[in-house]
């Protein structure tokens, strides 16, 4: 059903009674709110609600189990459902551009099929520590989150299908040490960042100059905690040997008093009084 391109402000909760749609652009209309619903559009795969007014979506919507794509860019969201992704299992495209997102909550990392994210011109200030959860994902667009986004978790590195990534125009000092993994990444944009690592001079030879200065980082740093490990091992097993020779020093000393006593106390038997041993 194409609704888009209308004057639209509010979708009739009577939405609810076409059980069999698959899909709804309800695209540039100036819808403020959509109803609670549309979460029994069961059927509902694709779903287009960018260049509205919104400024929230329903809970309901994550009951949209069958949804492959949900655009909601361009809109004016501050905030997603705290549930959306536990049950939007199945979605593959996920477009929330030109919002004021400050921050994704942490179910987008159960939307386990994701393979497109585009979160670009938003007020985002991180992402979800268990975002390498999302193995599908080959493109992702974080750009334009400007002075808000400074960092990105270890575990971006854990997204070993990722194609494209473009990370521009952000405050993005450093990439995460795991960067190195994500092997199949052929387009990188790293444009209008302050970046320390990788140094720029790396940066402008390209994505293959990246992925290989922070494979070579990542190598040193689990060379170094390896050394560090063996290190911390040896001086248990010194410390384990002192304490071991020790107390066998402290065991045979203790042994050798006990018998200087025993021998103290039967010369004293053998060379009694005389005068004593008479009486007795």
């Amino acid at each position: 059903m194409n609704l888009s391109n209308n004057q639209l402000t509010v979708l009739p909760d009577s939405i609810a009674g076409l059980e069999h749609l698959q899909e709804l652009n309800i695209a540039f209309n100036l819808l403020v709110y959509l109803p609670d619903s549309i979460g029994l559009l069961l059927n509902l795969k694709i779903l287009n609600a960018s260049g509205n007014k919104l400024k929230a979506l329903p809970n309901s919507i994550s009951h949209c189990k069958s949804l492959v794509e949900l655009d909601v860019s361009y809109n004016e969201l501050t905030f997603l459902p705290t549930n959306i992704g536990y049950e939007l299992v199945h979605l593959q495209k996920l477009s929330v551009h030109l919002n004021k997102l400050r921050s994704l909550p942490t179910s987008v990392c159960e939307m386990v099929s994701l393979r497109y994210l585009d979160a670009h011109f938003n007020e985002l200030r991180g992402l979800p520590h268990a975002i390498g959860r999302l193995t599908n994902l080959e493109v992702v667009d974080l750009s334009s989150n400007f002075s808000d986004l400074t960092e990105l978790p270890l575990s971006f590195g854990e997204l070993t299908n990722l194609r494209d990534l473009d990370l521009s125009n952000n405050q993005i000092h450093a990439l995460p040490d795991t960067f190195g993994r994500l092997d199949n990444l052929v387009q990188l944009n790293l444009d209008q960042n302050p970046l320390i690592i990788p140094p720029m001079e790396i940066v402008q030879q390209g994505v293959e100059a990246v992925k290989e200065f922070m494979s070579k980082r990542w190598l040193d740093i689990l060379l170094e905690e390896e050394r560090k490990s063996m290190l911390e091992s040896n001086e248990e097993q010194t410390q384990t040997g002192w304490l071991g020779h020790n107390a066998s020093w402290l065991s045979n000393w203790l042994s050798g008093v006990s018998e200087s006593v025993a021998g103290y106390l039967s010369a004293g038997k053998s060379y009694g009084d005389p005068v004593l041993d008479e009486q007795r």
